[in-house]
């Protein structure tokens, strides 16, 4: 199984940037459909970006799209989520989440075997 840590997290001012890094170990990542999840205070677990397996299927949330930037490193073993114009809205724990599943994308948190610890972004207005 693999393992996910997150880092890249902080406090940024509205408009900012900041880069969110996965690194994964005990498998690479080419193995799973990955995705980009937050949680904000007293709010469900959202999807926030992933992409499958193959790297074909990218998707994200209507709320990011434009703004947040997805991608892998093979050789880093590692996922990104560059994130943009950043918004106070965005505040959140962001986990990263790995689902083995070969063929497809899915945004329910559910479908994902392996998370993150979380890492915590703060946008400040």
């Amino acid at each position: 199984q693999v393992q996910l840590v997150e880092s890249g997290g902080g406090l940024v001012q509205a408009g900012g940037s900041l880069r969110l890094s996965c690194a994964a170990s005990g498998r690479t990542v080419s193995n799973y459909a990955m995705a980009w999840f937050r949680q904000a205070p007293e709010k469900e677990r959202e999807f926030v970006a992933g992409f499958s397996r193959s790297g074909l299927t990218i998707d994200y949330a209507d709320s990011v799209k434009g703004r947040f930037t997805i991608s892998r490193d093979n050789a880093k073993n590692t996922v990104y989520l560059q994130m943009t114009s950043l918004k106070f809205e965005d505040t959140a724990v962001y986990y990263c989440a790995a689902d083995p599943r070969p063929i497809g994308l899915t945004r329910t948190a559910q479908g994902y075997a392996y998370w993150g610890q979380g890492t915590q972004v703060t946008v400040s207005s």
